[in-house]
């Protein structure tokens, strides 16, 4: 499963994010009538044991100075625990978007997926969580925003004055469609296509200047196989005098290995206290960009 919900990896994740402050979806949305998509648990399989394989790349650096890198990503469902009463499914990755191991948490239920934060996590990703990164049924197309925090602890002092700036960040979830898309592993008929989005806005406790941050990531899953690719682009305008930072990431499915579902918690469980889809209170659950398989992001 990816986090489709921007984590907070720049330090920018669900995931499973906006590039504007107004909702950049709404127009388009309305401009057709969605398609429900049936058994929507199907596209995100999250049996004990079930493993993915990742080739991944990534270009970082300056604006103008990009540096190109390798690496591969082990996912795997390594089991459940229990995060303020609710059972959550663990997915251990070995090293999502080059950044070492983590465990990422997720709660699947007849309403959608919820994100609960990752370990290691950061400042921002504690305020944030838990939210929403999926709803269920999947609606072609449908959008959602996923968080709204005003004046958080980003845990980053950006500008060296010895205070960890705060920040203002908002996310939304997209349902795209549905396309074939093809990659190391195989070809996937009508993958479901998803977009998370984050905007950021950093106070500088030092200048007082305000920083703009842009996480983008888009992914596909598969019908019974999950995550098969994403790609996430995330920016950050200059500090001082530097030029900012932009982080370009891919990574595509090689191998994949998904254990017989049986009669899963996940599967059946009513949604937790507090989670209901069509509140909108509780798309800021009291932190994807999608969040690391279903990243922060979807």
């Amino acid at each position: 499963m990816a986090k489709l919900n921007c984590d907070g990896r720049l330090v920018l994740t669900v995931g499973l994010c906006a590039l504007l402050g107004s909702h950049p979806w709404s127009v388009v949305l309305g401009a057709e009538e969605p398609v429900t998509i049936s058994k929507s648990e199907e596209y995100f399989p999250d049996t004990v044991g079930s493993r993915w394989t990742y080739r991944g790349q990534i270009n970082e650096g300056p604006l103008q100075t990009v540096e190109l890198k390798f690496f591969t990503n082990v996912s795997t469902v390594s089991g459940t625990k229990t995060m303020n009463g609710v059972t959550v499914t663990v997915f251990h990755d070995t090293n999502p978007g080059n950044h070492g191991p983590s465990d990422s948490f997720y709660r699947r239920d007849a309403v959608g997926i919820v994100y609960y934060g990752s370990e290691p996590g950061t400042p921002l990703e504690k305020h944030i969580t838990p939210y929403q990164i999926f709803r269920f049924p999947l609606r072609v197309p449908s959008s959602f925003q996923q968080f709204d925090r005003m004046g958080v602890d980003f845990g980053s002092d950006m500008d060296r004055d010895q205070t960890d700036e705060k920040v203002d960040t908002q996310g939304w979830s997209k349902v795209i469609g549905r396309e074939t898309i093809t990659v190391p592993a195989g070809t996937f008929q009508e993958a479901v296509k998803v977009e998370a989005r984050m905007n950021m806005k950093i106070h500088l406790s030092g200048s007082r200047r305000t920083v703009s941050g842009i996480d983008v990531m888009t992914a596909w899953f598969a019908k019974g196989v999950g995550l098969v690719k994403y790609s996430e682009r995330q920016e950050l305008s200059a500090v001082k005098e530097d030029r900012g930072v932009v982080t370009e990431i891919t990574e595509e499915l090689e191998e994949y290995d998904i254990k017989a579902a049986k009669a899963s918690l996940s599967r059946f469980e009513s949604p937790a206290k507090g989670v209901l889809a069509d509140d909108s209170r509780d798309h800021e659950l009291s932190q994807i960009v999608f969040p690391a398989r279903l990243r922060t992001y979807p």
